[in-house]
């Protein structure tokens, strides 16, 4: 058995009058404050009352945002796809107008076969 079984903790046990006591008394200026902030806290809440278009003007706005959210995004795509279409005609239009190396146009293609010449075997 060790002394710390032994030995009440402070605060606790019997006080002088031969009263059990579970802490430290509390002084009964602690009490009445105690008493008193809860009667104005709860008289403080008791006079909140919600505003009553809060949940309309909630609503509101978040459909506002909402739809300024729908407008950008289709601002954005319209400018991209915009962008995309005027670089590829772009690059398109950058290509020469004369004819290139794979068809000149130049000569007939053979009637009984490939027009590329065949390797020697």
């Amino acid at each position: 058995m060790k002394h710390q079984d032994t030995t009440p903790s402070r605060g606790t046990g019997q006080d002088r009058t031969g009263h059990e006591r579970s802490g430290p008394p509390r002084p009964a200026d602690e009490e009445r404050t105690a008493r008193e902030l809860a009667d104005a806290l709860h008289a403080l809440a008791g006079g909140v009352l919600p505003d009553p278009d809060a949940y309309r003007t909630a609503r509101g706005e978040w459909l506002r945002r909402e739809r300024r959210r729908r407008l950008v995004l289709t601002v954005l795509v319209a400018v991209v796809f915009t962008l995309a279409t005027l670089i590829g005609l772009w690059v398109l239009n950058r290509t020469p107008s004369e004819p290139g190396v794979i068809f000149s146009g130049l000569g007939a293609a053979a009637p009984d076969g490939p027009s590329l010449p065949r390797a020697a075997d």
